[in-house]
Protein backbone atom coordinates (compact mmCIF):
# COMPACT_ATOMS: atom_id res chain seq x y z
CA UNK A 1 0.00 0.00 0.00
CA UNK A 2 1.72 3.26 -0.58
CA UNK A 3 2.69 5.60 1.82
CA UNK A 4 3.05 9.37 2.19
CA UNK A 5 4.88 11.04 5.43
CA UNK A 6 3.85 14.45 5.77
CA UNK A 7 6.03 16.72 8.40
CA UNK A 8 4.86 19.69 9.66
CA UNK A 9 7.32 22.18 11.22
CA UNK A 10 7.05 25.22 13.84
CA UNK A 11 9.58 26.78 16.08
CA UNK A 12 7.45 25.18 18.88
CA UNK A 13 6.71 21.49 17.94
CA UNK A 14 7.44 18.92 15.16
CA UNK A 15 4.03 17.10 13.72
CA UNK A 16 4.11 14.08 11.43
CA UNK A 17 1.75 11.99 9.81
CA UNK A 18 1.83 8.65 8.13
CA UNK A 19 -0.76 8.70 5.35
CA UNK A 20 -2.16 5.52 3.33
CA UNK A 21 -3.86 5.98 0.25
CA UNK A 22 -4.67 9.48 1.62
CA UNK A 23 -6.00 8.86 4.91
CA UNK A 24 -4.08 8.88 8.14
CA UNK A 25 -3.36 6.12 10.13
CA UNK A 26 -0.48 7.53 12.44
CA UNK A 27 0.19 10.84 14.41
CA UNK A 28 3.54 11.50 15.71
CA UNK A 29 4.17 14.98 17.94
CA UNK A 30 7.33 16.51 19.55
CA UNK A 31 7.10 19.80 21.42
CA UNK A 32 10.48 21.45 21.62
CA UNK A 33 10.39 22.47 25.21
CA UNK A 34 9.42 18.62 26.26
CA UNK A 35 10.49 16.16 23.67
CA UNK A 36 10.47 12.29 23.95
CA UNK A 37 13.29 10.85 26.47
CA UNK A 38 13.00 7.18 25.13
CA UNK A 39 16.40 5.82 23.97
CA UNK A 40 18.36 9.04 25.91
CA UNK A 41 21.17 7.77 27.63
CA UNK A 42 22.13 8.95 31.30
CA UNK A 43 24.70 8.48 34.13
CA UNK A 44 22.41 8.46 37.04
CA UNK A 45 22.98 7.65 40.86
CA UNK A 46 20.55 5.44 42.87
CA UNK A 47 18.92 7.51 45.54
CA UNK A 48 16.68 4.74 47.01
CA UNK A 49 16.64 1.11 46.57
CA UNK A 50 12.79 -1.27 46.96
CA UNK A 51 13.38 -4.63 48.29
CA UNK A 52 10.05 -5.34 48.33
CA UNK A 53 9.37 -4.57 44.74
CA UNK A 54 12.63 -5.19 43.40
CA UNK A 55 12.80 -2.07 41.79
CA UNK A 56 15.16 1.17 42.35
CA UNK A 57 14.57 4.26 42.07
CA UNK A 58 17.39 6.65 40.24
CA UNK A 59 18.49 10.28 39.31
CA UNK A 60 19.06 11.28 35.77
CA UNK A 61 18.61 15.30 36.30
CA UNK A 62 14.53 14.84 35.58
CA UNK A 63 11.62 16.15 37.30
CA UNK A 64 10.70 12.79 39.19
CA UNK A 65 13.03 9.88 39.97
CA UNK A 66 13.57 7.15 37.31
CA UNK A 67 12.45 3.39 38.09
CA UNK A 68 14.72 0.38 37.51
CA UNK A 69 13.49 -3.22 37.52
CA UNK A 70 15.68 -5.69 38.46
CA UNK A 71 14.50 -7.39 35.20
CA UNK A 72 16.06 -4.65 33.37
CA UNK A 73 19.42 -4.79 34.77
CA UNK A 74 21.84 -6.58 32.29
CA UNK A 75 24.17 -8.90 33.56
CA UNK A 76 26.73 -11.21 31.44
CA UNK A 77 24.34 -14.31 30.68
CA UNK A 78 25.92 -17.58 33.20
CA UNK A 79 24.57 -20.96 33.38
CA UNK A 80 23.11 -21.95 36.91
CA UNK A 81 23.16 -18.30 38.13
CA UNK A 82 21.66 -17.86 41.95
CA UNK A 83 18.02 -16.04 41.80
CA UNK A 84 18.58 -11.76 41.01
CA UNK A 85 18.26 -9.73 43.64
CA UNK A 86 18.67 -5.93 43.69
CA UNK A 87 20.07 -5.52 46.74
CA UNK A 88 22.47 -7.35 45.67
CA UNK A 89 23.56 -5.40 42.39
CA UNK A 90 22.89 -2.29 43.17
CA UNK A 91 24.36 0.23 46.39
CA UNK A 92 22.39 3.67 46.98
CA UNK A 93 24.96 6.22 45.71
CA UNK A 94 25.83 4.59 42.92
CA UNK A 95 26.89 5.79 39.47
CA UNK A 96 25.27 3.75 36.64
CA UNK A 97 24.60 3.87 32.87
CA UNK A 98 21.03 3.77 32.11
CA UNK A 99 19.17 4.39 28.69
CA UNK A 100 14.78 5.25 29.15
CA UNK A 101 12.63 2.54 28.19
CA UNK A 102 9.75 4.49 28.42
CA UNK A 103 8.68 8.06 28.83
CA UNK A 104 7.25 9.63 32.05
CA UNK A 105 3.74 8.91 31.99
CA UNK A 106 0.94 10.55 34.04
CA UNK A 107 2.61 10.28 37.58
CA UNK A 108 4.92 7.33 36.72
CA UNK A 109 8.71 8.49 36.45
CA UNK A 110 10.61 7.34 33.22
CA UNK A 111 11.58 3.26 32.99
CA UNK A 112 15.19 2.60 32.77
CA UNK A 113 17.46 -0.39 31.36
CA UNK A 114 20.74 -0.85 32.21
CA UNK A 115 21.23 -2.95 28.44
CA UNK A 116 22.00 -0.38 25.98
CA UNK A 117 20.75 -0.23 22.47
CA UNK A 118 21.85 2.65 19.58
CA UNK A 119 19.53 2.30 16.74
CA UNK A 120 20.76 3.07 13.56
CA UNK A 121 19.28 3.09 9.96
CA UNK A 122 19.40 -0.67 9.12
CA UNK A 123 21.31 -2.02 12.92
CA UNK A 124 20.43 -1.71 15.82
CA UNK A 125 23.75 -2.38 18.26
CA UNK A 126 23.83 -3.94 21.51
CA UNK A 127 27.46 -3.00 23.19
CA UNK A 128 27.26 -5.57 25.98
CA UNK A 129 26.06 -8.18 23.63
CA UNK A 130 28.24 -10.75 21.29
CA UNK A 131 25.10 -11.59 18.99
CA UNK A 132 23.61 -11.02 15.99
CA UNK A 133 19.65 -10.85 15.42
CA UNK A 134 17.43 -10.48 12.39
CA UNK A 135 14.18 -8.73 12.49
CA UNK A 136 11.37 -10.90 12.39
CA UNK A 137 9.79 -8.98 9.77
CA UNK A 138 11.91 -10.66 7.39
CA UNK A 139 10.63 -13.77 6.92
CA UNK A 140 12.91 -15.19 3.82
CA UNK A 141 15.66 -17.97 5.77
CA UNK A 142 17.26 -17.42 2.40
CA UNK A 143 17.99 -13.56 2.96
CA UNK A 144 17.80 -13.94 6.73
CA UNK A 145 20.79 -16.45 6.62
CA UNK A 146 22.81 -13.76 3.97
CA UNK A 147 22.33 -10.89 5.89
CA UNK A 148 23.59 -12.90 9.28
CA UNK A 149 26.89 -13.43 6.69
CA UNK A 150 27.77 -10.06 6.02
CA UNK A 151 27.40 -8.72 9.72
CA UNK A 152 29.75 -11.53 10.73
CA UNK A 153 32.25 -10.86 7.86
CA UNK A 154 32.01 -7.38 9.28
CA UNK A 155 32.53 -7.45 12.68
CA UNK A 156 35.81 -8.91 13.48
CA UNK A 157 35.82 -11.65 16.86
CA UNK A 158 37.60 -9.65 19.00
CA UNK A 159 35.70 -6.39 18.73
CA UNK A 160 32.93 -6.40 21.95
CA UNK A 161 29.57 -5.85 21.13
CA UNK A 162 26.63 -7.19 19.04
CA UNK A 163 23.54 -6.36 15.99
CA UNK A 164 19.97 -6.65 15.55
CA UNK A 165 19.28 -6.44 12.06
CA UNK A 166 16.19 -4.19 10.88
CA UNK A 167 14.21 -4.54 8.17
CA UNK A 168 15.59 -1.76 5.96
CA UNK A 169 18.81 -3.46 6.00
CA UNK A 170 17.19 -6.22 3.11
CA UNK A 171 18.80 -4.27 0.14
CA UNK A 172 22.09 -2.86 1.74
CA UNK A 173 25.23 -3.67 0.44
CA UNK A 174 28.05 -4.39 2.80
CA UNK A 175 29.46 -0.69 2.51
CA UNK A 176 26.32 0.55 3.48
CA UNK A 177 25.99 -1.64 6.51
CA UNK A 178 29.70 -0.58 7.27
CA UNK A 179 28.76 2.63 7.64
CA UNK A 180 26.23 1.97 9.89
CA UNK A 181 28.21 -0.35 11.93
CA UNK A 182 31.01 2.87 12.37
CA UNK A 183 28.73 5.53 13.18
CA UNK A 184 26.73 3.47 16.12
CA UNK A 185 30.31 2.47 17.65
CA UNK A 186 31.63 6.06 17.44
CA UNK A 187 28.68 7.34 19.45
CA UNK A 188 28.78 4.34 22.25
CA UNK A 189 32.88 5.01 22.17
CA UNK A 190 31.75 8.81 22.60
CA UNK A 191 28.92 7.47 25.52
CA UNK A 192 32.03 5.69 27.70
CA UNK A 193 34.34 8.56 27.20
CA UNK A 194 31.53 11.04 28.85
CA UNK A 195 30.54 8.48 31.65
CA UNK A 196 33.81 8.15 33.27
CA UNK A 197 34.46 12.22 32.88
CA UNK A 198 31.19 13.55 33.82
CA UNK A 199 29.55 13.72 37.25
CA UNK A 200 26.43 11.83 37.35
CA UNK A 201 22.89 13.20 36.92
CA UNK A 202 24.27 13.72 33.35
CA UNK A 203 22.63 13.44 29.72
CA UNK A 204 25.22 11.66 27.89
CA UNK A 205 23.45 10.46 24.59
CA UNK A 206 20.06 12.22 23.20
CA UNK A 207 18.11 10.15 20.88
CA UNK A 208 17.45 11.91 17.79
CA UNK A 209 14.46 14.60 17.32
CA UNK A 210 10.97 13.92 15.84
CA UNK A 211 12.23 15.13 12.41
CA UNK A 212 15.47 12.79 12.21
CA UNK A 213 13.68 9.79 13.24
CA UNK A 214 11.63 9.63 10.41
CA UNK A 215 14.22 8.85 8.07
CA UNK A 216 15.96 6.82 10.16
CA UNK A 217 12.81 4.37 11.57
CA UNK A 218 9.59 5.18 9.78
CA UNK A 219 10.78 5.29 6.38
CA UNK A 220 9.67 1.40 4.55
CA UNK A 221 9.41 0.08 1.05
CA UNK A 222 6.10 1.10 0.28
CA UNK A 223 7.37 4.85 1.63
CA UNK A 224 6.78 6.96 -1.85
CA UNK A 225 7.38 10.38 -0.38
CA UNK A 226 8.09 12.74 2.39
CA UNK A 227 6.97 16.37 2.10
CA UNK A 228 8.05 19.15 4.14
CA UNK A 229 6.87 22.29 4.88
CA UNK A 230 9.87 24.07 5.83
CA UNK A 231 12.64 25.42 3.82
CA UNK A 232 15.51 25.11 6.44
CA UNK A 233 14.30 21.96 7.67
CA UNK A 234 14.04 20.05 4.74
CA UNK A 235 17.35 21.35 3.94
CA UNK A 236 18.48 19.79 7.43
CA UNK A 237 16.87 16.42 6.70
CA UNK A 238 18.54 16.57 3.19
CA UNK A 239 22.32 16.48 4.37
CA UNK A 240 21.30 14.35 6.99
CA UNK A 241 19.83 11.46 5.03
CA UNK A 242 22.66 12.34 2.40
CA UNK A 243 25.43 11.37 4.81
CA UNK A 244 23.28 8.71 6.84
CA UNK A 245 20.09 7.39 5.12
CA UNK A 246 21.29 8.21 1.19
CA UNK A 247 18.21 5.92 -0.22
CA UNK A 248 15.72 7.89 1.46
CA UNK A 249 17.04 11.45 0.13
CA UNK A 250 15.39 11.13 -3.01
CA UNK A 251 11.85 10.78 -1.34
CA UNK A 252 12.19 14.06 0.50
CA UNK A 253 9.95 17.10 -0.93
CA UNK A 254 10.02 20.64 -0.18
CA UNK A 255 5.98 21.55 0.47
CA UNK A 256 5.70 25.27 -1.15
CA UNK A 257 2.31 25.80 -1.14
CA UNK A 258 0.43 28.65 0.53
CA UNK A 259 -2.74 26.46 2.31
CA UNK A 260 -0.93 24.86 5.33
CA UNK A 261 0.28 21.35 4.85
CA UNK A 262 -2.00 19.68 7.01
CA UNK A 263 -5.15 21.56 6.38
CA UNK A 264 -4.48 19.91 2.74
CA UNK A 265 -4.16 16.95 3.45
CA UNK A 266 -6.85 17.03 6.01
CA UNK A 267 -4.70 16.05 9.22
CA UNK A 268 -5.84 18.99 11.05
CA UNK A 269 -9.46 18.11 11.17
CA UNK A 270 -8.07 14.01 11.70
CA UNK A 271 -6.30 15.44 15.10
CA UNK A 272 -9.68 16.91 16.09
CA UNK A 273 -11.96 14.10 15.81
CA UNK A 274 -8.88 11.85 17.79
CA UNK A 275 -9.45 13.90 20.43
CA UNK A 276 -13.10 12.90 20.56
CA UNK A 277 -15.03 10.43 22.59
CA UNK A 278 -16.89 9.61 20.08
CA UNK A 279 -16.03 8.04 16.87
CA UNK A 280 -19.10 7.97 13.84
CA UNK A 281 -18.50 4.83 11.33
CA UNK A 282 -19.39 5.18 7.65
CA UNK A 283 -22.05 2.55 8.01
CA UNK A 284 -24.48 4.50 10.75
CA UNK A 285 -22.62 2.74 13.85
CA UNK A 286 -19.91 4.68 16.24
CA UNK A 287 -17.41 4.13 19.08
CA UNK A 288 -17.72 5.16 22.21
CA UNK A 289 -13.64 5.55 23.52
CA UNK A 290 -12.95 5.75 27.28
CA UNK A 291 -9.59 5.94 28.07
CA UNK A 292 -8.35 5.71 32.11
CA UNK A 293 -5.20 5.24 34.08
CA UNK A 294 -5.72 1.93 34.57
CA UNK A 295 -7.03 0.92 30.83
CA UNK A 296 -9.21 2.09 27.78
CA UNK A 297 -12.22 0.96 27.18
CA UNK A 298 -13.76 1.01 23.71
CA UNK A 299 -17.67 0.08 22.78
CA UNK A 300 -19.29 -0.15 19.66
CA UNK A 301 -22.73 0.69 18.50
CA UNK A 302 -25.05 0.31 15.95
CA UNK A 303 -26.19 3.37 16.27
CA UNK A 304 -28.47 4.54 13.43
CA UNK A 305 -27.32 1.36 11.01
CA UNK A 306 -30.24 -0.85 10.32
CA UNK A 307 -28.94 -3.22 7.63
CA UNK A 308 -30.09 -4.87 4.82
CA UNK A 309 -31.51 -7.96 5.41
CA UNK A 310 -31.77 -9.30 9.00
CA UNK A 311 -30.33 -7.93 12.40
CA UNK A 312 -27.24 -10.55 12.87
CA UNK A 313 -26.11 -9.02 9.82
CA UNK A 314 -26.53 -5.68 10.77
CA UNK A 315 -24.44 -6.37 13.91
CA UNK A 316 -21.69 -9.02 11.72
CA UNK A 317 -21.00 -5.51 9.37
CA UNK A 318 -20.91 -3.03 12.23
CA UNK A 319 -18.64 -5.19 14.04
CA UNK A 320 -15.90 -5.93 11.05
CA UNK A 321 -16.36 -1.96 10.55
CA UNK A 322 -15.81 -1.48 13.57
CA UNK A 323 -12.84 -3.77 14.14
CA UNK A 324 -10.98 -1.82 11.11
CA UNK A 325 -11.58 1.54 12.86
CA UNK A 326 -10.42 0.70 16.17
CA UNK A 327 -7.13 -0.47 14.83
CA UNK A 328 -6.41 3.00 13.65
CA UNK A 329 -7.61 4.80 16.05
CA UNK A 330 -5.03 2.88 18.50
CA UNK A 331 -2.53 3.86 16.32
CA UNK A 332 -4.04 7.47 16.16
CA UNK A 333 -4.32 8.29 19.57
CA UNK A 334 -1.41 5.95 20.46
CA UNK A 335 -3.37 4.11 23.00
CA UNK A 336 -1.27 1.50 25.19
CA UNK A 337 -1.73 -0.42 28.15
CA UNK A 338 -4.61 -2.74 28.94
CA UNK A 339 -7.83 -2.29 26.23
CA UNK A 340 -10.62 -3.74 26.65
CA UNK A 341 -13.48 -3.70 23.31
CA UNK A 342 -16.82 -4.51 23.59
CA UNK A 343 -18.12 -5.37 20.05
CA UNK A 344 -21.75 -6.02 19.63
CA UNK A 345 -22.88 -9.57 20.93
CA UNK A 346 -23.02 -12.17 18.13
CA UNK A 347 -24.87 -15.38 18.11
CA UNK A 348 -22.54 -17.27 16.20
CA UNK A 349 -19.08 -18.58 16.43
CA UNK A 350 -18.43 -18.09 12.83
CA UNK A 351 -19.18 -14.23 12.92
CA UNK A 352 -16.95 -13.96 16.14
CA UNK A 353 -14.03 -15.38 14.53
CA UNK A 354 -14.55 -13.37 11.06
CA UNK A 355 -14.64 -10.50 13.32
CA UNK A 356 -11.51 -11.41 15.39
CA UNK A 357 -9.65 -12.46 12.02
CA UNK A 358 -10.37 -9.30 10.37
CA UNK A 359 -8.98 -7.28 13.50
CA UNK A 360 -5.99 -8.89 13.71
CA UNK A 361 -5.61 -8.45 10.16
CA UNK A 362 -5.81 -4.67 10.87
CA UNK A 363 -3.74 -4.29 13.79
CA UNK A 364 -0.85 -6.02 11.74
CA UNK A 365 -0.13 -2.59 9.91
CA UNK A 366 0.71 -1.09 13.83
CA UNK A 367 4.72 -1.22 14.69
CA UNK A 368 4.40 -1.41 18.44
CA UNK A 369 4.04 -4.66 20.24
CA UNK A 370 0.69 -5.72 21.11
CA UNK A 371 -0.74 -8.68 22.00
CA UNK A 372 -4.73 -9.55 21.33
CA UNK A 373 -7.07 -12.08 23.16
CA UNK A 374 -9.71 -13.99 21.61
CA UNK A 375 -13.43 -13.20 22.91
CA UNK A 376 -14.11 -13.75 26.60
CA UNK A 377 -16.98 -15.40 28.36
CA UNK A 378 -18.28 -11.46 28.79
CA UNK A 379 -17.87 -11.23 25.01
CA UNK A 380 -15.11 -8.78 25.41
CA UNK A 381 -11.79 -8.98 23.34
CA UNK A 382 -8.98 -8.09 25.52
CA UNK A 383 -5.79 -6.43 24.19
CA UNK A 384 -2.46 -5.24 25.54
CA UNK A 385 -0.43 -2.59 23.18
CA UNK A 386 3.11 -1.00 24.19
CA UNK A 387 2.74 2.11 25.91
CA UNK A 388 6.47 3.95 25.33
CA UNK A 389 4.96 7.36 25.22
CA UNK A 390 2.13 9.96 26.19
CA UNK A 391 -1.15 9.55 24.29
CA UNK A 392 -2.34 12.15 21.15
CA UNK A 393 -4.70 13.54 24.06
CA UNK A 394 -2.54 13.58 27.39
CA UNK A 395 -0.10 15.26 24.85
CA UNK A 396 -2.43 18.16 23.64
CA UNK A 397 -4.70 17.99 26.31
CA UNK A 398 -5.33 18.47 30.21
CA UNK A 399 -8.13 17.77 32.68
CA UNK A 400 -11.11 19.93 32.59
CA UNK A 401 -10.74 22.49 35.09
CA UNK A 402 -14.70 22.17 35.41
CA UNK A 403 -15.56 19.01 35.95
CA UNK A 404 -12.03 17.68 37.13
CA UNK A 405 -11.97 14.67 34.52
CA UNK A 406 -15.22 13.68 35.29
CA UNK A 407 -16.67 14.57 31.75
CA UNK A 408 -19.67 15.72 33.07
CA UNK A 409 -20.89 18.40 35.41
CA UNK A 410 -23.76 18.88 37.64
CA UNK A 411 -26.42 20.65 36.69
CA UNK A 412 -27.52 23.68 37.82
CA UNK A 413 -30.46 22.43 40.15
CA UNK A 414 -28.39 20.41 42.53
CA UNK A 415 -25.88 23.34 42.50
CA UNK A 416 -28.71 25.36 44.28
CA UNK A 417 -28.86 22.64 46.28
CA UNK A 418 -25.62 22.62 47.48
CA UNK A 419 -25.73 26.40 48.22
CA UNK A 420 -28.63 25.71 49.95
CA UNK A 421 -27.31 23.16 52.10
CA UNK A 422 -23.79 25.52 52.62
CA UNK A 423 -25.81 28.64 53.60
CA UNK A 424 -27.72 26.99 56.52
CA UNK A 425 -24.52 25.64 57.70
CA UNK A 426 -22.95 28.92 57.40
CA UNK A 427 -25.59 30.70 59.08
CA UNK A 428 -25.43 28.71 62.15
CA UNK A 429 -21.85 29.07 62.12
CA UNK A 430 -21.75 33.16 61.57
CA UNK A 431 -24.12 35.97 62.79
CA UNK A 432 -23.91 38.02 59.56
CA UNK A 433 -25.84 40.77 58.68
CA UNK A 434 -27.17 39.40 55.02
CA UNK A 435 -25.34 36.38 52.64
CA UNK A 436 -25.07 37.10 48.81
CA UNK A 437 -24.67 33.99 46.58
CA UNK A 438 -22.60 34.57 43.73
CA UNK A 439 -22.89 32.19 41.34
CA UNK A 440 -22.91 31.02 37.67
CA UNK A 441 -26.05 32.60 35.34
CA UNK A 442 -27.83 29.11 34.96
CA UNK A 443 -27.85 29.21 38.57
CA UNK A 444 -29.01 32.51 39.89
CA UNK A 445 -31.78 32.07 36.81
CA UNK A 446 -32.84 29.17 38.77
CA UNK A 447 -33.20 31.51 41.91
CA UNK A 448 -35.23 33.80 40.21
CA UNK A 449 -37.61 31.52 38.95
CA UNK A 450 -38.25 27.78 39.99
CA UNK A 451 -36.33 27.77 43.09
CA UNK A 452 -37.26 31.58 44.55
CA UNK A 453 -39.79 29.87 47.21
CA UNK A 454 -37.49 27.39 48.62
CA UNK A 455 -34.69 30.22 49.19
CA UNK A 456 -37.01 32.98 50.55
CA UNK A 457 -38.13 29.60 53.27
CA UNK A 458 -34.63 29.47 54.06
CA UNK A 459 -34.37 33.51 54.32
CA UNK A 460 -37.27 32.94 56.78
CA UNK A 461 -36.18 30.08 58.52
CA UNK A 462 -32.21 32.14 59.58
CA UNK A 463 -33.87 35.08 59.50
CA UNK A 464 -31.53 36.91 57.60
CA UNK A 465 -31.80 38.30 53.75
CA UNK A 466 -30.28 36.59 50.68
CA UNK A 467 -29.08 38.56 47.53
CA UNK A 468 -27.64 37.02 44.44
CA UNK A 469 -25.37 38.13 41.66
CA UNK A 470 -24.53 36.64 38.67
CA UNK A 471 -21.11 35.97 38.06
CA UNK A 472 -20.85 35.40 33.70
CA UNK A 473 -17.59 34.07 33.92
CA UNK A 474 -18.46 30.93 36.92
CA UNK A 475 -18.58 27.58 35.58
CA UNK A 476 -21.36 26.04 36.73
CA UNK A 477 -20.05 24.37 39.88
CA UNK A 478 -18.58 27.36 41.21
CA UNK A 479 -19.87 29.61 44.01
CA UNK A 480 -19.30 31.74 46.67
CA UNK A 481 -21.36 32.81 49.70
CA UNK A 482 -20.23 36.11 50.75
CA UNK A 483 -21.06 37.40 54.24
CA UNK A 484 -22.26 40.89 54.68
Amino acid sequence: MPEDILINFTPQETRVAVMYEGVVQELHIERTANRGLVGNVYLGRVVRILPGMQSAFVDVGLDRTAFLHVADIWEPRHNGDAPRSIERMLNEGQRVLVQVIKDPIGTKGARLSTQISIAGRMLVYLPQEKHIGISQRIENEAEREALREKITRLVPEDEPGGFIVRTMAESANEEELANDIEYLRKIWHDIQVQSKTQAPPALLYQELSLGLRVLRDFVNPETMRIVIDSRENFQKLTTFANEYTPTVAPLLEHYVGERPLFDLYGVEEEIQKALAHRVDLKSGGYLIIDQTEAMTTIDVNTGGFVGLRNFDDTIFKTNLEAAQTIARQLRLRNLGGIIIIDFIDMDTEEHRNAVLAEFNKALAKDHTRLTVNGFTALGLVEMTRKRTRESLAHVLCEVCPTCGGRGEVKTARTVCYEILRELLREARQFNAREFRILGAVSVIDIFLDEESQGLAMLSDFIGKPISLKAEPSYAQEQYDIVLL
